[in-house]
């Protein structure tokens, strides 16, 4: 199973991006949907989710500044990440996680954000 993320950059502090993140239908009928980040030296960390049906969740660094989505019939997810930080540099992932009698997990290869002046 594979998942594409798109999106990263360089981007000032202060700025947008948008990213992106497909992979077959099966996963966006009924996975739930994450994004995580990884820092320069750090572990990878869970940013938001967001449920088949729809349901959203964000950790303390993405609430009120990053807003995850999905549209099922395109099977994208994206994020929408504003007011960015330099401390929101980081590899950013996309995971795919359902939990039935097995825990399935797939992940994508990772887009680069860089946030810096």
């Amino acid at each position: 199973v594979r998942l594409v993320e798109s999106g990263g950059g360089l981007v000032q502090p202060g700025g947008s991006l948008r990213l992106s993140c497909t992979g077959p239908a099966f996963i966006f009928d009924r996975y739930t949907m994450n994004w995580y980040r990884q820092a320069p030296g750090k572990q990878r960390v869970l940013v938001a989710t967001i449920t088949a049906d729809g349901r959203t969740t964000y950790e303390d660094v993405a609430k009120g500044r990053f807003t995850i989505s999905r549209d099922n019939a395109e099977n994208t997810v994206d994020l929408q990440m504003n007011n960015l930080e330099p401390e929101d540099t980081a590899v950013y992932y996309c995971n795919a996680y359902l939990a039935i009698l097995s825990a399935y997990n797939y992940w994508g290869q990772g887009t680069q954000v860089t946030v810096s002046s």
